[in-house]
């Protein structure tokens, strides 16, 4: 058997062992790990090998929505006027520059806007 072929199947061999030891490692973090043990080849040839053993990582896990606090329960919603306010700034800029700043309160139940004040007007300046 040629020296080409014994190292080829050593590095098969050392490949499929990193894969299984380290299971969410994919080809890249293998070639890195390999070089650093002292192999000296390129990642095209990992690659090769890679899917010629149908080796491949993991697919991410899904993350878990998150939930209101107490379980699945629905959120709370205002059931009759002037039961819940919503308060918001709201941001503006004029033609010459100063910024504005607004705050307005809003009865959730009927979106009625209940007021709105000017908070201030600041120049920017450049």
């Amino acid at each position: 058997m040629p020296l080409a072929d014994i190292e080829e199947q050593m590095l098969r061999r050392r490949i499929r062992v990193l894969a299984r030891l380290h299971g969410r490692w994919g080809r890249r973090l293998v070639y890195r790990r390999l070089r650093l043990d002292g192999w000296s080849f390129n990642h095209k040839r990992v690659q090769r090998i890679w899917r010629a053993e149908g080796l491949q990582r993991p697919l991410p896990r899904k993350r878990k929505r998150s939930r209101p606090a107490g379980g699945g329960r629905e959120l709370l919603r205002s059931k009759y006027p002037h039961h819940v306010w919503a308060i918001d700034f709201k941001f503006d800029q004029m033609m010459d520059g100063p910024m504005l700043k607004f705050l307005s309160v809003i009865d959730e139940y009927s979106r009625a806007c209940l007021a709105i004040q000017w908070v201030s007007a600041v120049r920017l300046s450049l």
